[in-house]
């Protein structure tokens, strides 16, 4: 009977460990407490994917790529999904294979748009130039 009870709250509670992540509609300031007369802390480009952790009266409590904890304003948050390059110079190929040929490469920091149509380990993605291919998920942030 234990162990059915400790399954089932396995499984009830398996969407609370999912990821959510947002990206910024435009370019952002952080802060470090959920006022727009709080310290700011930096400010970001437009489609900068962040993991959303906390929601609280027009403020998002959100984690960038390096951990940094911050609070943004709610209207400059989109649901868009974008990745952040993290490899020095992630190749961006033609399918999701180690061996595909190679599209384009991106550099670190870049930000491409997240498509439909992930396989495992990789994710399907589009340049902001309109090119597309499939990225190495270990290559990118935002998932």
């Amino acid at each position: 009977m234990m162990r059915a009870a400790v399954g089932l709250m396995l499984l009830l509670g398996a969407p609370a460990w999912a990821l959510d992540f947002v990206s910024t509609q435009r370019p952002a300031i952080l802060y470090d407490a959920p006022s727009s007369a709080a310290d700011k802390i930096a400010v970001i480009s437009a489609g900068y994917p962040l993991e959303k952790l906390v929601a609280a009266a027009g403020w998002t409590k959100v984690r960038d790529d390096s951990g940094q904890l911050a609070w943004i304003e709610d209207s400059a948050l989109s649901d868009k999904r974008t990745l952040l390059v993290t490899a020095a110079a992630a190749p961006i190929t033609e399918s999701p294979s180690e061996g595909a040929p190679v599209r384009f490469r991106a550099a670190q920091g870049v930000i491409l748009e997240l498509l439909p149509g992930q396989e495992p380990g990789w994710a399907k993605v589009r340049h902001a130039s309109g090119q597309q291919g499939y990225i190495r998920l270990r290559d990118v942030w935002g998932l």
